[in-house]
């Protein structure tokens, strides 16, 4: 093993639970709704939360133009099939029937739109009353997805202006990691975003550098007690049809 190999062994978790937060939040979130019921996907991209829905009538939405290269910019991932959707067209204009869903999901989509209350609208109008809206969001993010991506996140103000707005009632606003967190997962990034951007790498001692300082993120985060309401991955809402 070389040492930036031994040093990469040595780095705290902090920063890298990110998905796996969301995942385990979304499944058990999702678990709750009661078997049977009908619901949206939309903007499921993969359909990479159909597993979660074995007990839902699942339909899945997308409007099926990105590829993996997009537009050239920012991030993007190295594999993307949408496989078989059940609906494409745009998502703020989705071809069912008013109060046609017991739940609609929306998860890391938001940022994506061009104008992301539209959607909230059109969720509202698909939804029967009392019926579950879930949503997740990043408060911060990187451009990825490029050129379909138009914001780079959502507050809880956001949410709570937009569902009120469209005859929402929300029941939880959960925070997705916190301010160190945060950080700490955006120095894991310094080596990848160096390399394709400075055409250089990190020194030995800038590894060791970057590994105190994702220690002393750690422990900051260990002792957290409310810094996400400055920083954090994103926001994990769940709301009801008034």
């Amino acid at each position: 093993m070389n040492l930036k190999n031994l040093l990469r062994g040595l780095k705290p978790k902090v920063g890298t639970n990110s998905q796996d937060l969301r995942e385990i939040w979304l499944e058990k979130t999702l678990s709750d709704i009661p078997e049977g019921s009908r619901i949206l996907d939309a903007g499921a991209g993969t359909q990479r939360y159909r597993s979660y829905c074995s007990h839902l009538r699942y339909v899945s939405q997308d409007f099926g133009q990105y590829n993996v290269s997009g537009d050239g910019v920012g991030l993007h991932s190295d594999q993307f099939d949408y496989g078989e959707l059940d609906i494409v067209s745009d998502i703020v204009d989705i071809p069912e029937e008013t109060n046609s869903f017991d739940a609609v999901m929306c998860v890391e989509v938001l940022e994506h739109l061009p104008h992301p209350d539209r959607a909230i609208k059109e969720f509202g109008r698909l939804l029967r009353p009392g019926g579950m809206l879930v949503i997740t969001a990043p408060f911060c993010s990187l451009t990825h997805m490029a050129p379909y991506h138009f914001c780079s996140g959502f507050s809880r103000y956001w949410f709570e202006r937009q569902l009120s707005d469209y005859d929402f009632e929300i029941l939880g606003i959960y925070p997705n990691g916190n301010y160190f967190e945060y950080l700490a997962q955006e120095v894991y990034r310094i080596p990848s975003i160096s390399k394709r951007y400075s055409h250089d790498r990190p020194r030995i001692w800038e590894w060791i550098s970057m590994i105190l300082v994702q220690k002393m993120l750690s422990r900051f985060s260990s002792r957290d007690e409310g810094s996400s309401e400055v920083l954090c991955y994103g926001f994990h809402v769940v709301a009801v049809k008034s």
